[in-house]
């Protein structure tokens, strides 16, 4: 995936295969928040911001794991569905009946990945905020809904695969990585709200 041109993705994207989908790019939008987040903390360089220095640094530098991390969640994403999509065209049995239950379990995991990365995302919107160059303020808005859009999206491509987990210790798991989804969203929506407020003419 990360060798296709964007075009050639969106076309993939659209196609009526089992992946890419909403999955794969929940984590999309969350690599675009970092890469965002990480070009506005490396505007926030030079003489003019030697007093934050160091906490920019550390943002570019977890933005850009983020980043790849992100990316790498979106092919996982695309290999889990694919996964469950071939457990479905088993002959019916037992066999399949497990099988379907493993491979919806595992394509729970990357989306649940994807939310943890997209809530770190704007936690770090929320430190670069205050303190960075204001000529680029409006992307950290605009990292901030990428990563709201990654929270929501990958929330429900988790949902979506719980019906089917039958080791409930696993569900309660999930349940409770997503717990914090709404929260993370909120702060998302203040920090575009701040944004919006600063530039308003």
């Amino acid at each position: 995936m990360r060798d296709l041109t964007i075009v050639d993705f969106l076309s993939e994207l659209a196609d009526r295969v089992p992946a890419p989908g909403g999955g794969a790019t929940a984590a999309l939008h969350a690599a675009q928040a970092a890469a965002l987040l990480g070009m506005v903390a490396r505007y926030t360089t030079g003489e003019r911001y030697t007093a934050h220095a160091e906490t920019v640094v550390a943002v570019i530098a977890e933005t850009d794991t983020l980043r790849a991390r992100a990316l790498k969640l979106a092919e996982e994403d695309a290999a889990a569905f694919t996964a469950v999509t071939d457990a479905y065209r088993l002959p019916k049995g037992e066999e399949r009946s497990g099988a379907i239950a493993r491979a919806l379990a595992g394509a729970a995991e990357p989306p649940a990945r994807v939310v943890e990365a997209a809530a770190r995302v704007v936690e770090l919107c929320e430190l670069l905020l205050p303190i960075c160059n204001r000529n680029v303020v409006t992307d950290v808005a605009a990292a901030a809904e990428a990563a709201r859009a990654a929270l929501t999206t990958g929330r429900v491509n988790v949902e979506v695969n719980l019906g089917g987990v039958q080791d409930e210790r696993l569900r309660a798991e999930l349940n409770i990585r997503l717990s914090g989804v709404d929260a993370a969203v909120a702060r998302a929506d203040w920090v575009t709200a701040e944004v919006r407020e600063e530039i308003k003419p």
